[in-house]
């Protein structure tokens, strides 16, 4: 299954090379392309801490994919409208060795809207976490 069917980024913005595991209400996905030259959210030669957010909100767009897979229906677009309780434990981000892991908690999920708890790890530890809500569009 490909990654990229389930979020609306393509390419280098797919942020996100492999699902770990997933269940109704969570997934772990897994990564190493913060360490790119070429990564596209780079700036200042460096790839900052506050991207993790963005790893977070797409962790949460793999997850309502395979929900709408699973459900049977077509995957919903999502819009990011909301951060709350944000944490970041490092500055930037690329100059991790390995891989991070990102985890995203389904909190609440209707038609119209989702909202989640999400972590990024690297090597076991917390570097990210917060809360974020997500609009629902129409179905792809």
């Amino acid at each position: 299954m490909s990654i990229e069917s389930l979020v609306p980024h393509k390419g280098a913005m797919c942020l996100w090379q492999r699902v770990l595991d997933y269940g109704d209400h969570h997934v772990r996905v897994a990564s190493d392309g913060h360490r790119a030259a070429d990564h596209p959210l780079r700036s200042d030669g460096m790839l900052k801490a506050i991207h993790l957010c963005e790893y977070g909100a797409q962790a949460m767009a793999v997850h309502g994919g395979l929900l709408g897979r699973a459900r049977g229906g077509a995957v919903k677009a999502g819009v990011l409208v909301a951060l709350r309780g944000v944490q970041l434990q490092v500055a930037r981000i690329d100059d991790l060795a390995g891989e991070l892991v990102g985890e995203a908690e389904l909190l609440m999920d209707s038609e119209t809207s989702q909202q989640y708890v999400f972590r990024i790890l690297h090597a076991g530890e917390v570097v990210a976490e917060g809360r974020a809500a997500v609009m629902l569009g129409e179905a792809e």
